[in-house]
């Protein structure tokens, strides 16, 4: 049962710690989709060594996850708003979970192998660029489009969860909360994959890894509900959850949403910025190896500081607002302002790719991650200020789409900019310019963050 507490000479009565509880298991769903997805980026250059990849096979590989998840994303958001989100959470991850672990197939494939030798009368038909693709790259890009189909569900999940069970003015911290746990898997994922990868080799990395996906689910299912069915939720706390005005009673058709201005600027929003974390996950170990010519384990520290600077961001930027809220500034105001300082934090990663000093480059690339997070995390909470808690996934899942689409155009394009230049300068002086170009056309489309007006559905009959 809650406890009263009290503050001076007044007792302010709790209202309970369950929602914390629900958050909490978002926070670590959100840490192993990260998990899954870092270790490829972890392990792309001794990968490309015993593969013989070069830059654009590899933006090859990123480019088939980035393609699935977008259509991840999009579909996860509809399904997630049918099903509900304690079965639609829990199948994503178990298919995330088992498709992480099919990475470890690949093993049994030469090295060596081309398409076209598995293929003969499909190169004589097509033509000798068939013969120069290799086996392996077919065999990884398999893999992290069955991983990016499923780990699209788990943002819109996430974000219909914080939508059902927090009040408005707590979801932009339950949101940074939650998606902190990204920070954490692309910590622990350094951490641990080097390790597995030095004493067991690289497919034992993506099997362990992929497994503790299975003991997530076991938690997930034994604990949760929604609020009005969970049996420790007591009164009080569904009270304050159910504290906002209800949602208007109409039915939305997935493609009416698109109608909609506040649809667009998250949409906008997720196009330009989430490229810029899709290149930190994927290229980040890259930049650090070739510049500072740092080895698989002498990269985990400076990846473990970098991650753990973000967190800092993701619940602080996630603070920032709601503590603005909780002073009497309006949504619109706190939302943008919160949106404004995490995009001029990450100006100064301009200069990342300049400096000499490794540890200058990761703590300019570790502000810039964090204040992603903030912005991130504050973007994701757009939504459901603004649209009906019916349709908060599929709106998240439209922009995830855009924010996938937006990364598999931007893969290919730094696989061609690295394979012809080898400079990364170009890369972080896009990321450093992104979030503030993103906030500028949030505010064009939605200039004061209005609720959705939607049509009552009209009576028929006398």
């Amino acid at each position: 049962m809650p406890q009263d507490r009290a503050v001076g000479q007044i007792v302010v009565p709790s209202v309970g710690w369950s929602r914390w509880g629900i958050c909490a298991l978002l926070f670590f769903a959100t840490t192993l989709n990260y998990i899954d997805r870092q270790i490829i980026g972890i392990l792309k250059p001794d990968l490309a060594k015993q593969l013989g990849w070069n830059e654009i096979d590899y933006s090859n590989v990123v480019f088939a996850f980035q393609v699935a998840y977008a259509l991840g994303y999009a579909g996860a958001g509809r399904i997630i708003d049918r099903l509900g989100v304690r079965l639609g959470y829990a199948l994503a991850v178990l298919f995330w979970s088992l498709a992480a672990m099919a990475h470890a197939l690949v093993r049994f494939v030469p090295p060596e192998a081309r398409l076209g030798d598995w293929a003969a009368p499909a190169a004589r038909i097509l033509g000798d660029w068939l013969l120069v693709i290799p086996m392996t790259v077919l065999g990884f890009s398999a893999a992290r489009f069955a991983l990016g189909l499923a780990e699209g569900g788990n943002f819109p999940a996430a974000v219909k969860t914080v939508s059902l069970w927090f009040p408005k003015r707590e979801r932009a911290l339950a949101t940074g909360i939650f998606n902190a746990g990204s920070n954490v898997g692309a910590l622990v994922a350094p951490l641990l994959v080097p390790w597995l990868t030095s004493r067991f080799g690289w497919p034992t990395a993506f099997v362990v890894t992929g497994a503790l996906g299975f003991l997530w689910l076991a938690a997930w299912w034994g604990h949760y509900e929604s609020p009005e069915r969970h049996r420790r939720l007591a009164p009080a706390e569904l009270a304050h959850i159910r504290s906002d005005p209800p949602d208007p009673a109409v039915k939305i058709p997935w493609l009416a949403l698109l109608r909609y201005r506040q649809t667009w600027a998250f949409i906008a929003g997720m196009f330009l910025i989430a490229p810029i974390w899709w290149f930190y996950l994927f290229w980040l170990a890259d930049f650090l190896s070739k510049k500072y010519a740092l080895s698989l384990s002498r990269l985990s520290l400076p990846l473990v500081v970098v991650y753990l600077v973000a967190d800092v961001g993701s619940i602080g930027g996630g603070w920032l607002s709601s503590w603005l809220l909780q002073r009497g500034w309006t949504v619109n105001a706190a939302r943008k302002t919160a949106l404004l300082v995490c995009a001029l934090c990450v100006v100064p990663v301009f200069a990342a790719s300049s400096v000499s000093h490794l540890w200058v480059a990761t703590l300019l690339i570790g502000l810039a991650a964090a204040a992603h997070q903030g912005f991130s995390a504050n973007l994701y909470t757009l939504v459901s200020d603004t649209a009906p808690r019916a349709v908060v996934s599929s709106i998240v899942g439209i922009g995830g789409m855009a924010g996938a689409i937006g990364g598999m155009l931007y893969a290919k394009f730094t696989g061609y900019v690295l394979e012809w230049t080898g400079a990364y300068w170009p890369l972080f002086l896009i990321a450093a310019c992104a979030y503030l170009v993103s906030l500028a056309v949030i505010h064009v489309l939605s200039p004061r963050l209005e609720p959705m007006q939607f049509e009552a559905p009209r009576r028929t009959g006398s």
